[in-house]
């Protein structure tokens, strides 16, 4: 392969890697704005939540189209392949955190008034604070290839699932103590049960990254807590 050749590649490399930092800071600031759309049930931001994931889902079909093309013109190997690879997959786990993004915007939407409780809408602010660190910690482990930091985001997911099991039972009595709470109570629960989700899509994220790096995959069973299971009803797309 030419010196030309090389650098070109190199250089389409450095540009698939810029569009997936795009799209990940995208996905967290539609996460963020989700989650202050709920606490402040300011249903003017769910909007813009909602209309924002159309970005991401436009920078998904963007990146993927990039990497077939490179894969179809540079016949990567090793390595460079798996970086390609773990691009096509980076982008299809943040496209799915933009979707659970729009999900809990939806619910906002939903409520339509007043929090019924400032407590249990801080234990959904609180999980998501987590899962947002765990986020971008992955995506700052992308950025700088370091395959030690996205093993430390996979072995942490666990506290998010804690929390959503706690949060589940304190719903759950809620709900039990007044039946006027299980409108919003329910709401609270997707919701947080979104936020879980998000949490288990930085662990993916993390996945992939170890394995662009290192050339392994992580077969051992992610850590879990004993974690209630919800039947979502809520649609990713």
């Amino acid at each position: 392969m030419s010196e030309h050749i090389v650098t070109a590649f190199d250089q389409d490399l450095k540009q698939l890697a810029g569009k997936i930092a795009e799209m990940g800071g995208l996905a967290e600031t539609i996460v963020n704005d989700s989650i202050t759309a709920l606490m402040r049930m300011d249903g003017e931001l769910a909007q813009s939540v909602i209309q924002a994931d159309r970005r991401l889902d436009a920078l998904q079909f963007h990146i993927e189209d990039q990497s077939v093309l490179m894969i179809a013109r540079r016949q990567p190997m090793a390595g460079d392949l798996r970086q390609i690879v773990a691009a096509m997959r980076t982008c299809n786990e943040l496209e799915r955190v933009g979707d659970l993004a729009k999900n809990i915007a939806k619910r906002v939407i939903a409520i339509g008034g007043e929090l019924r409780s400032k407590k249990l809408a801080i234990g959904v602010e609180h999980m998501a604070e987590l899962a947002m660190v765990q986020l971008k910690t992955v995506l700052d482990a992308y950025t700088q290839a370091d395959a030690e930091t996205a093993k430390l985001v996979r072995e942490r997911d666990e506290e998010i699932d804690r929390l959503y099991t706690s949060l589940f039972r304190e719903l759950l009595t809620y709900m039990m103590e007044d039946p006027r709470n299980i409108t919003f109570c329910a709401h609270l629960l997707f919701c947080a049960k979104n936020i879980e989700r998000i949490g288990d899509h930085a662990t993916n994220i993390a996945e992939n990254v170890h394995y662009m790096i290192t050339g392994q995959q992580l077969t051992d069973e992610r850590p879990r807590s004993d974690e209630i299971e919800l039947a979502d009803f809520d649609s990713d797309n």
